[in-house]
């Protein structure tokens, strides 16, 4: 199966690999996720595990004290077995050097013009030029006498969900529940990102 946890980033700094070299890393905190629900093939057409985090507690009307979580995720996977209602995933699911696949959010950077959204040229920005910050023209004669679907035009930029693979895990912190990610994630300070652990790669064969 693909195993997922659910993490918050923190923020970004460095670490010195054993030859000297200073790698940047994004440090994420994982909560210990817990498997709240699963879904069957009989009963939803497929089969997957929704992970809860950050438990916190809520009492009903009767004063029964019900345990949810505030961030949940759903991961698809191959077979339901080993993964009972309850179960915990910790950051040792994670070890060193292993590679994940991260998935947020992109910090949102709201209205944006063409030059800072596309990165546009620009016109001239000389004294008395009437362009200089616009996207020129986008139109088109007579014929069709529109604008084709998909011009690069002002908008709303970021707040995408944005993927990244092949990134390897540096800093696995199991009491401090922190691992540090190579490289820059989507996303601000306390985001929520999703991590799916890449299988190992076999081995090339030796030549004899």
């Amino acid at each position: 199966m693909a195993l997922g946890l659910i993490a918050r980033k923190i923020g970004m700094s460095r670490v010195f690999l054993p030859n000297g070299e200073a790698v940047p890393v994004t440090y994420l905190k994982v909560e210990d996720n817990t498997v709240v629900r699963t879904k069957t093939k009989e009963k939803d057409g497929y089969e997957a595990v929704v992970l809860g985090a950050r438990e916190y507690t809520q009492k009903t009307r009767k004063g029964k004290n019900l345990v949810k979580h505030s961030d949940q995720k759903e991961f698809t996977v191959d077979s339901l077995e080993g993964h009972a209602i309850g179960n915990k995933l910790t950051v040792e699911s994670l070890p060193l050097e292993s590679l994940v696949t991260v998935k947020g959010i992109g910090k949102g950077k709201g209205f944006q013009g063409v030059m800072k959204r596309w990165h546009f040229s620009g016109g001239p920005a000389s004294h008395g030029s009437h362009f200089k910050r616009e996207p020129g023209s986008v139109g088109m004669r007579t014929w069709p006498g529109r604008i084709h679907a998909g011009k690069k035009m002002p908008g709303h930029m970021g707040s995408e969900t944005v993927t990244l693979k092949h990134r390897a895990v540096l800093v696995n912190d199991v009491e401090k529940k922190i691992i540090g990610i190579k490289g820059p994630i989507p996303g601000g300070n306390g985001s929520l990102v999703y991590l799916t652990a890449e299988p190992a790669k076999a081995a090339a064969p030796t030549k004899k």
